[in-house]
């Protein structure tokens, strides 16, 4: 999988966990609405690390954290 399509899954999977949703997380870590909703339904093609920062301060988890899923595992990435 693209690390765009493991991004995008890692976010709606916490939105889930916690109870949230995308506009909640947004008023939260003050994103727009359409930037979050861009890097779930995989419009932009890379995700600055800024912004996985902030999403993680609105979950409450490390970026360590937000990695730690076996969606970036290397053999799960189409990485070159």
């Amino acid at each position: 999988m693209t690390t765009q399509k493991a991004v995008a899954l890692r976010i709606s999977n916490l939105l889930v966990k916690n109870g949230f949703s995308q506009y909640a997380l947004c008023k939260k870590v003050a994103m727009s609405e359409e930037t979050l909703r861009s890097i779930i339904n995989e419009r932009y093609k890379t995700v600055k690390l800024d912004t996985i920062i902030q999403i993680c301060d609105g979950f409450n988890i490390s970026l360590q954290e937000f990695f730690a899923d076996d969606l970036f595992r290397r053999e799960n990435l189409d990485v070159y």
